[in-house]
């Protein structure tokens, strides 16, 4: 079935890492405010994030009410609007608990992207509850282990997504790539290494996925240099 083309587009240090203190350096803010440009040329028609930098990027309220004494909730897919542009947030759980339908951020690149909530069948009734009740939208791809290539087709399917861009963690890039879902990559290259034991790689182990893990290859398709030693490299999946 149909799908989007998907871009991971990220900041990297030279030893692959993208967390770490290289990302707060002065002389490489240039190469961040370059990578959310480019997120805006890219002109994509959503991005998507695990749970982890969701919460990490766009600021969550706290847990709301837990307890549902209504009927059974079916687990069907809810739309709760059509939108320009979605912030596509990978919640098996249901832990992300917005308290509006759309992202609120001072970059026009994510402000006001409508939120869709990618679950497994295992949230609860107060969870979906809460995202009917906030106008958040939200699919369902598998009944306890998420099937990305599921995600993505009712993504476009349900909403019209023809290009998408992937922006981490390294978890979720990795259960991408290991899906064989990754089209493009964009990688913008800090000059800096990152050697704590905490930083995450860009592409980590598979936690996400319910298919076999596939290798993939990929061609350079472009390389430019930016300002403080930086670099913008694109590869195209062979």
């Amino acid at each position: 079935m149909a799908r989007p083309f998907i871009i991971c587009h990220m900041v990297t240090s030279l030893d692959g890492k993208i967390t770490g203190g290289f990302l707060e350096k002065n002389e490489y803010s240039y190469i961040i405010e370059t990578y959310y440009q480019i997120h805006k040329k890219y002109d994509a028609d959503g991005f998507i994030c695990g749970r982890i930098t969701m919460e990490g990027s766009f600021p969550q309220p706290p847990v709301q009410a837990t307890e549902y004494d209504g009927p059974a909730i079916d687990r069907e897919d809810f739309i709760a609007e059509k939108a320009a542009f979605y912030a596509v947030a990978i919640d098996p759980h249901g832990k992300l608990w917005w308290d509006d339908p759309a992202i609120s951020d001072s970059d026009e690149g994510y402000d006001g992207a409508h939120i869709i909530e990618v679950l497994t069948e295992q949230v609860s009734d107060a969870f979906l509850e809460h995202l009917r009740l906030k106008g958040v939208s939200y699919i369902f791809a598998g009944k306890d282990k998420l099937d990305l290539e599921l995600a993505v087709q009712k993504l476009k399917g349900l909403f019209g997504i023809d290009k998408l861009l992937l922006e981490g963690g390294g978890i979720v890039n990795g259960s991408f790539l290991e899906a064989g879902l990754i089209d493009e990559i964009s990688l913008l290259v800090v000059p800096a290494t990152e050697t704590s034991e905490q930083a995450i790689a860009l592409f980590q182990t598979n936690k996400y996925t319910s298919t076999n893990a596939r290798s993939a290859a990929f061609q350079l398709k472009a390389a430019e240099k930016l300002d403080n030693g930086g670099l913008w490299l694109t590869y195209r999946k062979n």
